[in-house]
């Protein structure tokens, strides 16, 4: 399996250094609703850890919120209400909608604002080995002292000094240093620290949660383009610089980025759409489709004509796991997986994978018709969409009513908390409230999953 790595710009052998493959993906800043962009990343770092699981490897997958930022102390003013509540609000909307996308869960989701004491033991380290310097309650890292620094965007110092300039009110020793530590403001949140009350900078953040939970040294570090700088090459050159120059990262995967109309989906654009929104319309198997049809380096495109599209190629391959075969010689569906997984070992080539998918879905309504046995044929085509790639292969909801929607999902919470409080009697009621409703449910390891009931 070789993986596109864009540090060195080479695609290498993925040979992990331990006993499972530990990977750690950039999370939200959770200020505002979750949008389809935030959806292409997500599904995308859902795919490359299911197939890695797939292909008998153990994954220990973090992902993290950053929950003290500017973006959110503002948005906390706005509505009155603390950066705390607001955070937790969005972050339970964040895992509602991770998993009507039937997105895997990650093993640990630390937040920045509980991982503070990780961090001030890294700013104090740089600053003990000349990395770090404190200016007025602030602390910046020192790039000159870097001669590596801009190594995963490929910039030198000089490039990046010509459009760079110093704040007012910031005291840097050069304008390209970055904040590990800011000096607390009124109003702020803040925490205790050797330099007088603060919070932490945005990059210094990944860097801590990171160490804590997967170590010095992690496999794959993925995140959007947009991340490549300055976000990802400060995390390398601070944690770098405390660890003594180990790797950081041995792979940095960064995705594409979704466009509308030629332009990235951004809260600042005003052009986001919001998961909330897609999934009414689309079903979550459309939204998968339509990122993994292209190559997850690749820019995707959001429009209803797109998602509409998807639509259908997910039927296709739904209506060939369904199809019924018959008594005849059984169609052989192993040279199809020799092919799946030669495109998906070559950097995750998901198109080149989904086309493999769509010539067996093919065959197997074929040699349906022609009353061959395809049982085990679709049992392959089902392995590979639903457990390397991650698709339901489930009957869209798409035509059911929002409000149903809404109505089945609630009735699914209120179940969820009375199996929690063991009162199954009641929990039983709302199973039975749901079945009248001609909904059927499945309990499974990763929570609840429904479906409307077959005639």
């Amino acid at each position: 399996m070789k993986i596109s790595d864009t540090l060195t710009g080479e695609k290498r052998e993925l040979e992990p250094a331990g006993d499972e493959v530990r990977m750690y993906v950039c999370g939200i800043t959770p200020y505002a609703s979750v949008h389809v962009g935030h959806a292409m990343s997500a599904i995308i770092f859902d795919m490359v850890r299911r197939y890695l699981e797939f292909r008998g490897l153990r994954v220990r997958h973090v992902q993290n919120f950053t929950d003290v930022d500017d973006k959110l102390i503002a948005r906390a003013n706005q509505e009155g209400t603390t950066v705390e509540a607001l955070a937790e609000r969005h972050i339970a909307d964040f895992l509602d909608d991770m998993r009507r996308l039937n997105v895997v869960r990650a093993h640990e989701y630390p937040r920045a604002s509980h991982e503070i004491p990780a961090m001030v033991e890294i700013i104090q380290g740089l600053i003990a080995k000349g990395f770090a310097y404190e200016s007025r309650g602030d602390v910046y890292f020192r790039v000159t002292k870097d001669p590596e620094y801009g190594k995963l965007s490929h910039r030198s110092l000089d490039t990046m000094r010509a459009g760079a300039r110093i704040e007012p009110g910031e005291q840097k020793e050069h304008p390209m240093d970055f904040a590990l530590w800011k000096a607390a403001k009124p109003g702020e949140p803040a925490w205790d620290s050797p330099w007088g009350k603060g919070r932490p900078g945005w990059h210094i953040e990944c860097s801590a949660m990171a160490r804590r939970y997967l170590g010095d040294t992690i496999d794959i570090h993925g995140g959007g383009q947009d991340l490549v700088f300055p976000h990802h090459e400060n995390e390398i050159a601070q944690s770098e610089a405390f660890t003594g120059k180990k790797p950081f990262a041995r792979f940095w995967l960064h995705n594409g980025l979704l466009h509308v109309d030629q332009e990235k989906m951004s809260k600042s654009l005003g052009n986001l759409v919001t998961i909330r929104e897609a999934l009414p319309k689309f079903s979550p198997d459309a939204i998968r489709m339509s990122i993994l049809n292209s190559h997850y380096r690749s820019p995707g495109a959001y429009s209803e004509e797109v998602l509409a599209g998807a639509e259908r190629a997910a039927a296709r391959l739904r209506q060939a796991a369904q199809a019924k075969g018959g008594a005849g010689a059984a169609l052989d569906a192993s040279a199809y997986r020799e092919r799946f997984v030669a495109a998906m070992d070559d950097d995750f080539n998901s198109p080149q994978a989904l086309a493999v998918l769509f010539d067996l879905a093919r065959d197997i309504n074929r040699a349906a018709d022609a009353g061959l046995d395809v049982a085990a044929a679709q049992a392959t085509l089902t392995a590979l969409a639903t457990q390397a790639l991650g698709f339901t292969l489930r009957e869209p909801a798409a035509a059911i009513p929002p409000e149903i929607v809404e109505r089945i999902e609630r009735l699914l919470e209120e179940r969820k908390s009375l199996r929690a409080a063991r009162k199954f009697a009641e929990a039983d009621a709302v199973r039975k409230q749901l079945t009248d409703m001609g909904v059927a449910i499945k309990d499974t390891p990763a929570g609840t999953e429904w479906e409307l009931a077959k005639a």
